[in-house]
C-alpha cells in the first residue's frame, strides 16, 4: 500500500512538473520539419494546410489542420520521378495550387541522362479530385518558358493568372514573369523583372535570385518576395520587389527593387541561410506566416535545412515586416 502511494505521488508530481515547464497544446517550437528544404504551404478553404518540400526523386504531400504537426503526421508520396526522360531527376521546390476546381503541382526537374542547369525546367501535374491526397496526378509536361530554370510559382490577380520562375541566363539566375493561357501554358509576354544586383544577392561563381512568391499588401501595393544568394551560403536571404496594384505586372518598370534584404541570417539566434520561403495565413486571414528553411549552424552547405514558420506583420506603409529569424528555443503561439 505504501508503494502504491509512492507511485501515485510520483505520477502526480510528474504531471504538475510537466505542466509547470510550459507544455501547452497551443504553442510550438521550430523547426516544424527537420528535413524540410524549399517548403511550400497553402491554406485551402476547407481549413486544411497542404504542405510540400524538396525530396529529390519524388513528390510528397502533407494534409493537416495544424501546420506545426507535419513532422508527426507523415506524408503521402503522390508521384515518383520516371527512370528516364526530361523530368527523371533532381525534383526540387514543389508547390501545390488550386485552380478552377483542380489541383496543380509545379516542380523543378532535370534529365538524369543529361543533368545540369541547361536541362532543368519547371513541370506541372494535374489532379481533378477534390481531395489532392486522392485521385490521379496527370503529367501536363514542361512549362513553355523561354529559358531553362527553376522554382515555378503561380498567382491570380484581377482577371489574369501569372507564372513566375528563376531562369538561368548566362552566369546568373533572375526573376521572370509571364501571363498564362491555362495552368500549364504561358503566353508570349515573358519578362525579366530582376537580375542579381547587390552584393548580398551574389554568391561565388553564380549570382542567384530564385524562389519567387506573390503577396498582396493591405494598401496599394503587391510584392514579389524572392530568395537571393544560394542554399550553400550562410548569407542566403530574402529580397523584395513592389508594384502598384493597378500596374502592369509584366513590365519590369512597374516593380520597385529594395536595396537591402528583408529577411536575413542571425548569428545571435543561430539561424543561417534563411530562405526559399512561402507565405500563408492562418484561419484568421489577418494572421500571416512566413514558411522558410534555414540551418542552425554555419558552413553546412545545402545540408540540414529545416522548415521553420513565424508570424509577420506590416509596417506603416503597408509593406511586410518579416523581422529577424526566431531562435529554435522560442516558444510560439500556434496559428489561430
Amino acid at each position: 500500500m505504501k508503494n502504491l502511494k509512492n507511485i501515485l505521488v510520483y505520477v502526480i508530481s510528474l504531471f504538475f512538473f510537466q505542466m509547470g515547464i510550459g507544455q501547452d497544446e497551443n504553442t510550438f517550437t521550430n523547426p516544424i520539419l527537420e528535413d524540410g528544404a524549399d517548403p511550400y504551404a497553402m491554406l485551402h478553404d476547407n481549413g486544411y494546410y497542404y504542405f510540400m518540400v524538396t525530396r529529390g526523386n519524388r513528390l510528397e504531400l502533407w494534409s493537416t489542420k495544424d501546420l506545426t504537426q507535419v513532422e508527426n503526421i507523415g506524408s503521402k508520396t503522390v508521384w515518383n520521378a520516371p527512370s528516364v526522360g526530361e523530368n527523371s531527376c533532381c525534383i526540387w521546390a514543389p508547390e501545390i495550387h488550386h485552380v478552377d476546381g483542380k489541383w496543380y503541382i509545379y516542380y523543378t526537374a532535370a534529365d538524369a541522362s543529361n543533368e545540369g542547369d541547361h536541362s532543368r525546367y519547371v513541370f506541372v501535374l494535374e489532379n481533378s479530385h477534390q481531395d489532392p491526397m486522392q485521385g490521379e496526378w496527370i503529367d501536363r509536361g514542361k512549362i513553355n518558358t523561354k529559358y531553362s530554370g527553376i522554382d515555378g510559382s503561380i498567382f491570380k490577380y484581377g482577371d489574369k493568372r501569372y507564372f513566375m520562375y528563376s531562369p538561368y541566363i548566362d552566369d546568373h539566375s533572375d526573376i521572370a514573369i509571364a501571363t498564362m493561357s491555362n495552368p500549364w501554358t504561358l503566353n508570349d509576354d515573358e519578362t525579366i523583372l530582376a537580375a542579381p544586383k547587390y552584393d548580398w544577392e551574389k554568391t561565388g561563381e553564380r549570382s542567384i535570385l530564385e524562389g519567387p512568391s506573390f503577396l498582396e499588401g493591405p494598401e496599394d501595393e503587391v510584392f514579389i518576395v524572392y530568395s537571393a544568394g544560394a542554399c550553400w551560403d550562410d548569407n542566403y536571404s530574402l529580397g523584395m520587389l513592389a508594384a502598384k496594384k493597378d500596374s502592369d505586372f509584366t513590365k519590369a518598370a512597374s516593380w520597385k527593387r529594395f536595396s537591402k534584404a528583408v529577411f536575413e541570417f542571425s548569428t545571435e539566434s543561430n539561424v543561417y541561410g534563411p530562405g526559399h520561403h512561402s507565405i500563408t495565413t492562418s484561419n484568421d486571414p489577418n494572421e500571416y506566416w512566413l514558411v522558410y528553411h534555414a540551418k542552425d549552424k554555419p558552413e553546412l552547405g545545402c545540408s540540414q535545412r529545416s522548415t521553420r514558420i513565424q508570424r509577420f506583420g506590416w509596417d506603416k506603409e503597408g509593406r511586410p515586416d518579416f523581422g529577424a529569424p526566431w531562435p529554435l528555443e522560442k516558444v510560439i503561439q500556434k496559428p489561430k
